[in-house]
């Protein structure tokens, strides 16, 4: 007897057809149809994550080092409800991510009859920390459904979309529609720039003596085109989701020394005569809330037409693909281009003495981003919680050399660091290391996912900064209200202990200068591993955290 093709078999074959081979998740009651279609077929990688909000941050971080399409799986409910944090960075990303999730059968939906997991209004929940979410009512809708919320996850500006399905409709058998055999996801072609506009565009740079490319996440795959500007003699910097778009060994790129904590780039702002920002939103959290001044002249490309004046104003929008119009302008731009003749040596001087006065607030930790560079690979990818070591060195100064390379949490939420690692272990795959950072706060958090690691062989180092708190808030408290530290001395667990628990080696450091040898060591071993660096011991960590410029809030 042949077994009939149902909704559920429908999600694992699109799936599928649109290239995705790994998904993250929680089983369920309300999502075994799916995940036993995925089981059966036996072409999907399925990664049990310990708890929704894990898998959600695996997914997002499998889909920013590959490129792809992420899939989150989450039962409803209860279980749904613990997906919004994951959801939430990855909007913030703009991260192109799937989230099916089950929901009560039809019968009992929205009737407040207690049937298990159901709670009310379940799809606006998910529709507020999502792009866009969907509810399936039938097999007959199933497949648009699907089709139209994978194109909406990947479509600029990409985010994370929700698609529900109620159990029933899973079961629900139907005829396996032909259009699976060549699937062609509704997703628009890039947007091309006009020809007036490039030309404007075009001869404003020409006239430029000073020029700058600012670039973002959006110029992300323009590294081509990127390079081709910066061979002209622009020099490029680069927003935090934004670095690695041009190797940052190379001597015409600031990297992330985006002005963000450098007094001598913000100076070298107002010798800029044009700014071109390519893809970057140019966010508050970077900019100081937009208080940060940048050259007065500035040209922005962006595919998402709202950006025009949402942070900083310009002399000119362009609405559309980045990596088309830099590319574009580059063609226009060759032979062209009268950029001072010492410019490049002055961004290379620039870089080093930005660098070298950043490492001096540092004190004992100055030698850490060296070290830790020198034990990681060339293409190993470096992903970071939020933590101290991270807000400062790890996202302005530690080199990066591909725009894949780096995963962060961009909505500054404490905690995804360690299902970041793990998602993006899984998604380098084989023979390229991952190693996470994270505060001994941060990784608390996530300390249910260390099994997952295990389980999945994902080959990340955890490198966990151990200050026994959280730092940063009570650096936040030193300096804004009067040093009464409150509430920030969390105590966490026994690090060796956790590690040996789930099954990985461990190493810890209480010296500087054993940091270097002790984490190449950790590197070199295949598959997770954990590093501790007892902070208390080595000492505190200096104080970066300087009040706003302004008293006290007033009536």
């Amino acid at each position: 007897m042949t077994e009939s093709f149902t909704v559920g078999d429908l999600v694992a074959e699109f799936l599928q057809q649109c290239g995705v081979t790994t998904a993250y998740g929680v089983i369920s009651v309300h999502n075994i149809p799916m995940l036993d279609g995925i089981g059966r077929r036996n072409a999907i990688r399925f990664v049990p994550s310990r708890g929704e909000a894990g898998g959600g941050h695996m997914a997002d971080a499998h889909a920013r080092v590959t490129g792809s399409l992420g899939v989150l799986f989450s039962s409803t409910g209860p279980g749904a409800a613990n997906t919004p944090g994951a959801l939430v960075e990855a909007r913030f990303a703009a991260t192109p991510l799937l989230h099916l999730t089950g929901q009560s059968a039809r019968a009992n939906l929205g009737k407040g009859q207690g049937t298990v997991h159901d709670v009310p209004d379940q799809l606006g929940m998910l529709a507020a920390v999502s792009k866009s979410a969907y509810r399936i009512d039938s097999a007959r809708t199933a497949f648009a459904t699907l089709c139209e919320a994978a194109a909406q996850a990947l479509t600029p500006p990409m985010g994370p979309v929700s698609v529900e399905i109620p159990i029933d409709v899973q079961r629900t058998a139907l005829p396996r529609p032909e259009a699976l055999d060549n699937l062609v996801l509704p997703i628009p072609r890039p947007r091309a720039p006009g020809a007036g506009e490039l030309d404007r565009a075009a001869d404003a740079l020409a006239g430029a003596k000073r020029p700058l490319l600012w670039c973002g996440g959006g110029a992300r795959d323009a590294g081509a085109a990127v390079a081709r500007l910066v061979a002209l003699g622009v020099p490029l910097v680069t927003s935090w989701q934004g670095r690695g778009v041009l190797a940052e060994d190379h001597p015409m790129t600031l990297g992330g020394l985006n002005g963000n904590g450098s007094p001598l780039v913000e100076a070298f702002y107002e010798t800029v005569d044009l700014m071109l920002v390519a893809g970057s939103r140019l966010r508050g959290h970077e900019t100081r809330d937009m208080t940060m001044t940048l050259p007065a002249r500035r040209i922005q490309i962006d595919v998402d037409a709202l950006a025009n004046g949402r942070t900083y104003d310009c002399e000119q929008f362009i609405c559309a693909d980045v990596a088309l119009t830099l590319d574009a302008l580059a063609e226009r731009l060759e032979g062209r281009m009268s950029v001072a003749a010492s410019y490049a040596a002055e961004i290379a001087t620039l870089k080093a003495d930005a660098t070298a006065a950043y490492l001096e607030i540092l004190e004992q930790y100055a030698g850490f981003p060296d070290a830790l560079r020198q034990a990681m690979p060339r293409d190993a990818l470096f992903v970071r919680d939020v933590t101290l070591n991270n807000s400062t060195w790890g996202n302005r100064i530690f080199p990066l050399y591909g725009p894949r390379d780096s995963v962060y949490p961009v909505g500054a939420g404490i905690g995804p660091g360690s299902a970041l690692g793990i998602g993006a272990a899984i998604g380098a795959g084989k023979g390229r290391k991952t190693v996470a950072m994270c505060g001994d706060g941060g990784f608390n958090l996530g300390l249910a996912e260390l099994p997952t690691a295990v389980q999945e062989g994902a080959d990340v180092t955890f490198l966990v900064m151990n200050d026994g708190g959280y730092g940063v808030i009570g650096h936040i408290q030193d300096a804004m209200y009067g040093g009464r530290q409150y509430f920030g001395a969390v105590r966490g667990a026994n690090l060796e202990v956790m590690a040996t628990a789930t099954g990985m080696p461990y190493w810890k450091v209480s010296k500087v200068e054993d940091f270097g040898a002790t984490v190449a060591e950790a590197i070199a071993h295949p598959g997770p591993a954990l590093v501790e660096v007892d902070m208390v011991a080595i000492g505190p960590y200096p104080r970066y955290f300087a009040p706003p410029p302004f008293a006290a809030a007033k009536d």
